[in-house]
């Protein structure tokens, strides 16, 4: 299962970001999953609860965006859904040696919230050690 070692990745990338920032905690990360990514978002989700046990990430709600298939075509320039499975025969011109996919491939951190840890106060008030005669 794939969506392991995807889940993994992304806590891994999250919980370094949000490390390097101070944060105390991540409560939401925001994929964008194409259609076309092979993802089984069940499986995503399920892999992602696991993976983020004893990380900032515990408890962060997992939120995933779902991207559409879509393609343009090189010789008629028009642009269509292509669906699961993907329909890459452009319905305009029938032609599907220039086809190019524009978008559903996509798998990627869409966005974070995370909490951030507490204000550095002001440095405590240290009086000067007396100097010895």
């Amino acid at each position: 299962m794939h969506e392991m070692s995807i889940a993994m990745a992304v806590v891994g990338q999250v919980e370094e970001a949000a490390q390097a920032a101070g944060a105390t905690a991540v409560t939401e990360v925001r994929l964008q999953v194409g259609e076309l990514a092979g993802v089984v978002p069940d499986a995503l989700s399920f892999c992602f609860e696991l993976a983020c046990a004893g990380t900032l990430l515990e408890g962060a709600e997992l939120t995933a965006q779902k991207v559409a298939a879509r393609a343009r075509c090189g010789s008629c320039t028009r642009e269509w859904p292509v669906g699961v499975p993907p329909d890459l025969c452009c319905p305009g011109c029938g032609g599907a040696t220039a086809v190019e996919l524009l978008s559903g491939r996509e798998l990627q951190i869409a966005g974070v919230r995370w909490e951030d840890g507490p204000a550095p106060g002001p440095a405590p008030h240290r009086e000067p050690i007396p100097e010895e005669a």
